[in-house]
This record gives structure tokens, sequence and C-alpha cells, in this order.
């Protein structure tokens, strides 16, 4: 499908991407990534949007002079926090509704329940570990107001993870932009960002399948 190739060429030429978006818009271009950041973070309905891989190419522009690398350090963590608090309320307020069985039309089940036993096993850490982690980035605070954790120890978590979050892409984007391996493979350092991402998250899939597979082999008595 013609969407599909589009969309895996804007995540692996972020860069040429960025660059033509950043002549474009000039400073209504820190108005874009912030929307970018909120709803990438904040609505379930948006898991697909870039985040990793976006904040590293944002530090390598900020590297060239194109961005300016402290408004990014100060705008990208307020989104990423403004969107979890957002996604965190819409939880809780259909909450009841899941509970009660009733289907949200525009909610991916899979991906509830997924985001739901990582968050059963790793508890209010999971505010922090799934920022690191796409899909789940985006579930892990929709599922926490659903369980109705406390709103403190979620802005807690919340606030720690954006700040890591983008305390670690963007400046590894700034500091690794002008090596000349990385100028020469940027599509492929995309691409090994996103797989990095991703990898948690198939292990989980792939050992709960296997659990899953020897229960079902084991004789019943």
């Amino acid at each position: 499908m013609e969407w599909i190739r589009e969309f895996i060429d804007l995540v692996l030429h972020v860069d040429k991407h960025l660059d033509g978006l950043i002549l474009q818009f000039g400073p209504w271009f820190y108005v874009l990534i912030f929307l970018v950041v909120f709803c990438e973070t904040g609505l379930v309905i948006t898991p697909f949007l870039p985040g990793d891989s976006l904040l590293f190419a944002l530090g390598a522009f900020a590297a060239r002079d194109s961005l300016s690398l402290s408004i990014l350090l100060v705008m990208l963590p307020i989104a990423a926090i403004l969107g979890d608090m957002v996604n965190y309320w819409c939880g809780a307020w259909l909450g009841p509704k899941i509970f009660r069985g009733e289907s949200v039309r525009f909610l991916n089940k899979k991906h509830l329940e997924r985001t739901h036993a990582f968050y059963e096993k790793h508890g209010a850490k999971t505010i922090v570990l799934a920022r690191f982690i796409p899909i789940v980035r985006t579930f892990a605070p929709f599922v926490a107001g659903m369980g109705r954790m406390s709103y403190r120890t979620f802005t807690t978590y919340n606030i720690l993870g954006a700040l890591l979050w983008v305390g670690i892409f963007v400046p590894a984007g700034y500091f690794f932009a002008n090596h000349p391996l990385v100028q020469k493979n940027f599509s492929l350092v995309m691409l090994a960002i996103i797989v990095l991402s991703i990898l948690p998250a198939v292990i989980e899939i792939l050992r709960e399948w296997a659990k899953s597979r020897k229960a079902a082999q084991r004789p019943s008595n």
C-alpha cells in the first residue's frame, strides 16, 4: 500500500523531511514538533507516530544550528508530560466503560491488553519504562488512568520519564550528528533506533507466547 511505503520513507529519511519542514515553517516548526510529540504520547489513536528516531533527528539538526538545542530540551519534555496527562484522564474517563465490557471504537484491544500485562508486571515504573517502548508508550498512561493509579504517583513518574526520554535521545542526536559514520548512514541509524526500541516489546511478546504454548502442551490430569 502506498501510504505504508510513504510512512516507512518518512521514518527512515526523517532528516530529509525535517529539513524541508524547517525551511517551510520557520519558527512555527517548533509548534509543529510540539504537537507531534503531544499527540504521540497523548492520543491512543496515534501510536504510529515516530518518537525515539524523531528526537534523535531533532538533536542532529540542533547540532547543525538549524534548531535550538535549549528550546528543544525545554519544549519537548513539556509536550510529552502534557500528552501523558491528557492520556491518563482519557483512561480514567473511559475505564469504567471498558470494565463494563463496552467496546471503544478507536482503541486497539491487543495493544491495550499487552500494555496492561506490562503494567501488571512493572507497576508504576511502567510510566518511565514505557517512554522507551513504542506503542506501549502511548497506551501506558491510558492504562494507568484506567487502573486509577494515584495521580501524584503518576505525575512523578510522568515527569521523570519525559525528562529521561528527551534527555537521552536529543543530546544523543546532537553529539553524534557530526560523526562521519552517522552522517553517511543516517537512515541505518534511524532503523537501528527503531529496532532497538521495539526489541524489548518483541522479546516480551515471544516470552508470553512461549509460556502459553508450553502451558497448552502440558497433559491435563
